[in-house]
This record gives C-alpha cells, sequence and structure tokens, in this order.
C-alpha cells in the first residue's frame, strides 16, 4: 500500500461531482441489512445518516476492514475513524493490522455533523474503497452491488437512510460525474418481526443474566460463548474465514479483569466489554472485586483461536442459543 494517508484524505475531503446509486434497506428479523447497487458506475465512499424511529440502533457488523482486495472485497475504509485507530509505518506505508476494536464505520458523535451513535436513535456512517489499481476495471474495486453493513435494532421500528451530504454523502471515482441516489427503499422501512428482548429466548439459560446486564445483543451471536466478540467472519477464500481471532482479542484485552462497583467502574463502562464475557459468569471475590472478563473467558477464545470455517477446517459451532445470526 502507498501513499496510503493521502488516499484517505481525499476519501474525506473528495466532494460529489450523472450515475444511479440505490440504497437499499431489507428487514431480516431483528437486524436491517443495508445494501447498495449501481449502473456500473464505481463508488468510492458513503456517508450516511441512519435513522430509527423507535428504541434504538444496538450495534453494527458485517463490514469489511481494510484495503479492498480480491480477497476482501468492498469498503473497508472509515474516514472519520481511520487516524483514531489504524498506524500507519510511515517509511513503508503498510497498515500493520486493521482489526482495532474500535475501528468501525460509526463515526464519533462528536464528529461534526454526526449523529448520536450506537445506542440512540441515529448514526451516521462513513466507509470508503482503498485498491490497486485504482481505474474502476481493477480487479480489486468493490462489485457494483453487495452489502455495506447490517444494523441490529432494539426493537421493531422504521428504518431510514439519508446522505450525509455535509461529510461527503456518495462519493463516485469519477470526479467530473454526478451521483444521483435513490432512497426509495431505504426510506421509512420497517424492520421488526424479532425485537431485543427476543434474541434470547426465555427458556435460554443465561436469560436472566441477560436482561439483568441490559440485553446485550452480543450474547445473541451463535458463537458468542465461544470467543467471538463481534460476530464478524474474517479471513478470505484463499486462507479461510474464522470467526474468532485479534478482534476478540483486542475485546477482551480492553475489558480484562475489569472490576465491577463499588472497586472498580464495572464491565459496563468498556465499550463492548460485556461482549467478552464468553463463559458467562464472574470472577474474583468481594474482597479482591468482582469481575467478567477473566481467565475462564480467555480460555474459550484460545480453544477456539483462528479455528476455520468449513471447507477449510471444522468450524466454531454456533450453538450459544442466540436468534441473532451476524
Amino acid at each position: 500500500m502507498r501513499k496510503l494517508s493521502l488516499l484517505v484524505a481525499v476519501l474525506v475531503c473528495a466532494t460529489p461531482a450523472l450515475a444511479a446509486v440505490r440504497i437499499v434497506v431489507e428487514s431480516e428479523g431483528s437486524t436491517a441489512a443495508v445494501r447498495y447497487a449501481t449502473d456500473g458506475e464505481k463508488v468510492r465512499a458513503f456517508a450516511l445518516d441512519i435513522t430509527v424511529d423507535k428504541g434504538r440502533i444496538l450495534a453494527i457488523s458485517d463490514f469489511v476492514r481494510g484495503e479492498s482486495t480480491a480477497d476482501n472485497l468492498g469498503y473497508g475504509i472509515f474516514p472519520g475513524n481511520f487516524g483514531r485507530y489504524i498506524t500507519v509505518d510511515p517509511e513503508t506505508g503498510e497498515v500493520a493490522s486493521w482489526d482495532a476494536s474500535g475501528y468501525t464505520p460509526v463515526a464519533d458523535p462528536c464528529d461534526p455533523g454526526a449523529l448520536g451513535g450506537l445506542g440512540t436513535s441515529g448514526i451516521t456512517v462513513e466507509m470508503g474503497a482503498l485498491y490497486y489499481p485504482t481505474d474502476d476495471s481493477s480487479p480489486n474495486a468493490p462489485p457494483n452491488s453487495g452489502l455495506l453493513f447490517t444494523l441490529t435494532l432494539s426493537e421493531p421500528a422504521n428504518v431510514t437512510v439519508a446522505l450525509n451530504e455535509a461529510r461527503g454523502g456518495v462519493v463516485l471515482t469519477n470526479p467530473d460525474q454526478a451521483a444521483t441516489v435513490d432512497l426509495a427503499q431505504a426510506t421509512n422501512v420497517a424492520v421488526g418481526g424479532g425485537a431485543a428482548a427476543d434474541l434470547l429466548s426465555s427458556s435460554h439459560p443465561d436469560y436472566a443474566e441477560w436482561v439483568a446486564l441490559g440485553k446485550p445483543a452480543c450474547w445473541a451471536y451463535p458463537r458468542q460463548c465461544r470467543g467471538d466478540a463481534d460476530g464478524r467472519k474474517d479471513g478470505s477464500e484463499k486462507t479461510g474465514f474464522y470467526y474468532v481471532g485479534p478482534s476478540d482479542l483486542n475485546v477482551l484485552i480492553a475489558a480484562w479483569q475489569v472490576k465491577e462497583p463499588p472497586l472498580g467502574p464495572g464491565i459496563a463502562a468498556i465499550e463492548n466489554g460485556i461482549c467478552a464475557d464468553f463463559a458467562r459468569d464472574q470472577g474474583g471475590s468481594a474482597k479482591t472485586g468482582i469481575y467478567r472478563v477473566g481467565p475462564t473467558d480467555l480460555n474459550r477464545l484460545v480453544e477456539n483461536w483462528l479455528v476455520k470455517e468449513p471447507p477449510a477446517g471444522p468450524g466454531v459451532p454456533g450453538d450459544c442459543g442466540g436468534n441473532l445470526v451476524p
């Protein structure tokens, strides 16, 4: 990767310059899949505001991270969070890792023009594509249609997507061509059939504890109890895909033995910290402090570390009992 910082700056500063681009929201149970399609012109970046008319947007998943390659096609450059979480080697221009747990498409609510963020009724999402060669015929360019990301909602609601023009809207690779964006299928789209209360069945053995903890959506990931903190599948066709890896370890490290009150801030103070409670138990003592993320959770993660999904490997069993399928 050469001149990475310059190209990211272009994504941040680019101004939408006519090609048809459609944004579509599809209801998938308690989640909303946000997709795109074009008539042929490549989209280089998206800046979108997503709002719900009831409840909150709890989580985002199914997005690509990093440079778009033949094995990892998509919009994995997040301009708003790039400088916060990604380190570029000043000599080689290479990125050591794209797996920082906070590196997501959701803009920080303190960023100019951004909505409130996860846990509120609106988020701003920024996604760009970085690939070589840079022309539209590049084998590493994102396809002309596909999934951008999936959102988990706290309750059935109408979802609306709008362009965040202040942060770029939809940017094409051709600066002389403006994007005509069709949002008809992304306006007041009913998403429901599975409220947050339904993510875990009332018969699930962890149901009472899940309710007491505020119904964290991540506990409904099929492999969360086996070390999958973010519900994301990583890897490639060439090397094999896995669910438990570095990004999950990062979540665990951030939450490691964080004491519950009164001896500490508690796991709720750590972003996504409860998602690393794979064993769904407690450690420590009243004297030394109670914590939710510790050795038992690390053991779960180690047991399933980089276990490849079929056909490259046996896969991690998706039997944690949730109804949410990332």
